[in-house]
């Protein structure tokens, strides 16, 4: 049988490769898991080596860390490597290999790939508090949403017109209805985590036709009326007398 093995939820296998993918959170702790399993050498040579864009290098070597996780990590007998805090820059193939020199099966080794997922920073979203029926608006967000991304595709959100822009975040509605109406928030989401931005709220109003009319109607009347006023006073003579008594004053001083 092979020298190593990976406990649950990792099966036992038999060498000479094993590949198993693990999946880490940012920040938390990760242990990488190399069990020997049977081995009859003392003290065997155990290496651990991180594999990214297709070059390797050492981070547990002559009985040390070293390399990326060096001061970050720490080396837990007989061969698992207990990363203290993983970052996105951890995420790779990891090997660990094993040589035991008095065995019959002298050498082994496994491969672990790493996934770092960081969780998501609370998106920005911006929302018009008002706007009118018929036309176009866009609400902005950084991250993804939980909108379906053709709304034509769900029964909830049949009747609305928005389109989602996966490159910039935007939630645009082609001709916004009474319907549109409501509280929006923009949520982002990944495996390790989701965070969304405070509720915003959008109205929906109709132009008031009458109500135009009116105001419109209401401004032409007054400036008859105030027009009407001015020739009338005219006639009757109000801006000649006024005229004449500012004459009589002058010569008076």
């Amino acid at each position: 049988s092979g020298l190593l093995s990976v406990p649950f939820p990792f099966s036992r296998f038999s060498l000479p490769l094993f590949h198993s993918v693990m999946r880490s959170v940012f920040f938390p702790a990760t242990e990488l898991t190399c069990l020997i399993e049977s081995i009859s050498t003392n003290n065997p040579r155990i290496e651990w080596k991180k594999i990214k864009n297709g070059v390797s290098s050492f981070v547990y070597s002559q009985n040390k860390i070293t390399g990326d996780l060096e001061n970050r990590a720490q080396l837990i007998e007989p061969a698992n490597i207990l990363i203290f805090k993983t970052t996105r820059s951890d995420t790779a193939e990891y090997r660990c290999e094993v040589t035991a020199i008095d065995d019959q099966k002298d050498f082994d080794e496994i491969l672990i790939s790493l996934e770092v997922r960081v969780k998501p920073v609370v998106p920005r979203c911006s929302v018009p508090e008002a706007v009118k029926v018929g036309t176009s608006t866009e609400l902005r967000c950084l991250e993804n949403f939980p909108l379906p991304q053709d709304p034509k595709n769900s029964a909830k959100f049949a009747n609305s017109s928005y389109s989602i822009n996966p490159d910039t975040g935007g939630l645009k509605f082609r001709r916004v209805r009474k319907e549109d109406a409501g509280e929006y928030y923009c949520q982002a989401k990944n495996d390790a985590g989701h965070a969304q931005c405070p509720t915003q709220i959008m109205e929906v109003y109709d132009v008031d036709i009458l109500g135009i009319f009116l105001k419109v109607f209401g401004a032409v009347v007054a400036f008859l009326c105030l027009a009407f006023s001015i020739c009338y006073s005219y006639k009757r003579g109000c801006f000649h007398k006024k005229a004449l008594m500012e004459g009589y004053k002058s010569l008076t001083f």
